[in-house]
């Protein structure tokens, strides 16, 4: 809908429909208002982002999981079937004369090869100084295995049984391998949604030469200023300008614009729509990075990839972790050579520093993001900023825009009332779509369109006037009739006008003989939100551009505070007043005009994916223009907020209660963790996580 043609010739329509879209001027105040100072101060939350802290993820470069997984895990077998565990054979556990040394050779392999992923991450998180899981893992498989060369290469020298960890040194290696690969797999599948978007784009354009005769090219190689030709039921390749050719295109998995658009010459089209009935010749406009699927592709893996709060907070307790463990590792080392023996010091050791990995809590936080994005993304909810998650669970306000947020923005006509016996509804709504015929906005397509539905045929009028400032008069069948404003009418009408309406009178010789109320219609999902917005003890308040009766009469409806004549810098400055009320805002809009709030809000949501300012103010869009979508996005952010806290605990808590046990505290009383043993608790605690994780899930819509 082209807002701005609709204010211009709304005075010389119905004289007081013009309050309708005047939320939709003031255009140049906003991009001033995004240069200036929406982007600027762009989240005051944002600061304080410690990316640093994000090094012990950084490390997948160094090794595909899952191949190293696999070809280590023969070997790992191997070693396992002939190294007792802790110097106890187990049932399937055989050994031959030299048997020791044939593990020496596989475990140096296993060391060599499985381990690379393990020491090339720890030597990275040593340069950035911020050892974490990597340099603890490194630890515990270097202990175990070099201490293990050293027990065979002494009994063979001093011929004296010294114990080997060839068995824990394995398990070790191909537990954390297959955690790694897990962890992986599940950060992958959190990539669907790009994967989705970029399968809306076809493989190939058929590109219109000077000749006019066709060349298909791969859609990479297209150029901008390339004519493409779309057939019936293709999907556009590239964003363009439509040169020849009618038809409409479906932009609903883009935009959340669910009817298919009429478009003509000069009309833009978006890559990875998808053309009706007509053929379009399409110019070329954006082409790879800066198309619009491309920029949402981008969104989403900023949002995979940016560490939030509690993710920083995990880094640094595994950093933690890895100075407690080495500590620990140490007093227990010397403790246990003094009361003890070298094997028993050095088998405490190494329990508590392979114990002490924080694998569960390295996984606690990405494992939720993974899953909470690709969760959201299903629903059409882009989380640009993971922060905003956890923010909206403090939330205390949320300010809405009307036009297009909480009501279609499109007019509808509500009611058609009859105040003259001659006349039937269908005839007065014949006269209607007559003499609206010769015009172009909003309010005359609605009632010509209503017609239509109705399968109603327009009266045919001689000549249509317009009546300047109240409405348009028109002859037919020799009798005059106007259709007027209320205002215009000047008198009372006994009928019920919907709230919000705004009311068009036909008049024949002076009298009223019907009238046709025209409204903006909520939104289906509109009351819902309110509900759950109150449910969760969050205060909605309507701040629109509409004026003062056309808010009223959403805001009845719908049972909440609104402001009325709002322009976007009033908007600006409510949400200024709010925030200097140190109360927690999240603004809701359709990203044009709302820009600037959208900016400043602890949180902006924008309506709708479809414009530009929207992706670049907002930290979170629904694409799918639906405020239920609030809801779900609300529930989202409580719901991963709940298990990111639930992983850490159980992380962290896990590594705080091990280490002390590992080192030998409980052994006076007999409790002692073997390695082995504590690999196996150690792997359980990163698989509830992970558990916990995936059970993440959205109530059914």
């Amino acid at each position: 809908m082209d807002h701005s043609k609709h204010d211009h010739n709304e005075m010389e329509h119905h004289g007081d429909h013009n309050h309708q879209h005047d939320e939709h001027v003031g255009h140049a105040y906003h991009e001033e208002q995004v240069e200036e100072g929406a982007h600027g101060g762009h989240h005051d939350h944002h600061a304080g982002h410690d990316h640093s802290g994000h090094a012990g993820h950084e490390h997948h470069h160094h090794g595909d999981f899952k191949e190293i997984f696999l070809k280590s895990l023969p070997i790992g077998i191997i070693i396992m079937i002939l190294s007792p565990m802790m110097g106890i054979s187990l049932p399937f556990q055989f050994t031959f004369q030299y048997s020791d040394i044939l593990v020496v050779l596989l475990s140096t392999i296993l060391y060599i090869y499985g381990g690379k992923p393990f020491y090339m991450g720890s030597i990275d998180e040593f340069k950035e100084k911020a050892p974490g899981m990597m340099a603890l893992v490194t630890l515990g498989i270097s202990v175990s295995y070099f201490y293990s060369v050293y027990a065979v290469i002494a009994r063979y020298v001093t011929g004296e049984h010294v114990m080997d960890f060839f068995f824990e040194f394995s398990s070790l290696i191909l537990i954390m391998l297959l955690g790694h690969w897990i962890e992986m797999k599940a950060v992958g599948e959190a990539g669907d949604a790009q994967k989705a978007l970029a399968e809306l784009v076809p493989k190939d354009a058929h590109v219109v030469l000077e000749d006019d005769s066709i060349e298909t090219r791969p859609v990479a190689d297209l150029q901008v200023g390339d004519l493409i030709r779309v057939q019936a039921g293709e999907n556009v390749p590239a964003d363009g300008t439509i040169q020849r050719g009618e038809s409409r295109v479906n932009e609903a998995l883009l935009t959340g614009e669910s009817k298919p658009i009429e478009k003509n010459p000069g009309d833009e089209v978006i890559g990875g729509s998808t053309n009706g009935g007509g053929v379009l010749y399409v110019e070329i406009k954006q082409t790879g990075d800066k198309s619009f699927i491309s920029q949402v592709q981008t969104l989403i893996s900023q949002a995979q990839s940016q560490p939030s709060r509690a993710e920083n907070l995990a880094q640094k307790v595994a950093g933690w972790l890895f100075y407690i463990a080495v500590i620990v590792a140490l007093i227990a080392l010397v403790i246990w050579m003094i009361i003890a023996d070298v094997p028993t010091a050095v088998i405490f050791t190494v329990t508590t520093l392979v114990i002490a990995c924080p694998h569960a809590l390295g996984l606690a936080i990405p494992l939720v993001t993974a899953r909470s994005t690709s969760l959201g993304a299903s629903r059409g909810l882009l989380v640009k900023d993971r922060e905003a998650l956890e923010l909206t669970t403090n939330a205390d306000v949320m300010v809405l825009d009307k036009t297009g947020t909480l009501t279609t923005g499109e007019f509808k006509v509500l009611d058609v009332e009859l105040f003259n016996d001659k006349y039937t509804k269908d005839e007065i709504v014949a006269l209607l779509a007559g003499i609206e015929g010769g015009s172009s906005h909003p309010i005359a397509q609605s009632i010509i369109s209503y017609a239509e539905q109705q399968g109603i045929r327009p009266v045919s009028f001689d000549s249509i006037d317009v009546i300047s400032g109240a409405g348009v008069e028109g002859q037919a069948n020799g009798h005059r009739y106007q259709l007027i404003s209320q205002k215009a009418y000047g008198r009372n009408l006994d009928m019920d006008i919907p709230k919000g309406a705004t009311l068009s009178v036909l008049v024949e010789n002076d009298e009223a003989i019907g009238a046709v109320a025209l409204g903006d219609e909520l939104k289906p999902t509109s009351k819902e939100l309110i509900q759950a917005l109150k449910k969760n003890n969050i205060q909605p308040i309507m701040a629109t551009g509409d004026n003062e009766k056309a808010a009223q009469g959403v805001a009845e409806i719908l049972g909440i505070d609104y402001l009325a004549n709002q322009s976007p810098q009033d908007k600006y400055e409510l949400i200024e007043k709010l925030k200097a009320e140190e109360k927690k805002v999240i603004m809701v809009g359709d990203g044009v005009n709302d820009a600037p709030s959208l900016a400043l809000a602890d949180v902006g949501i924008a309506v709708g994916a479809g414009t530009q300012v929207a992706l670049d103010s907002a930290d979170v869009i629904l694409t799918q223009s639906d405020p239920g979508d609030i809801e779900s996005f609300i529930e989202l952010a409580q719901k991963t907020t709940r298990k990111m806290k639930e992983n850490l605990v159980w992380g962290a808590g896990y590594n705080f209660i091990a280490i002390p046990i590992a080192a030998g505290i409980l052994a006076p009383i007999g409790i002692t963790l073997s390695p082995a043993v504590g690999a196996v608790l150690m792997s359980l605690s990163t698989v509830i996580v992970a558990i916990n994780a995936m059970t993440l899930k959205l109530e059914p819509k």
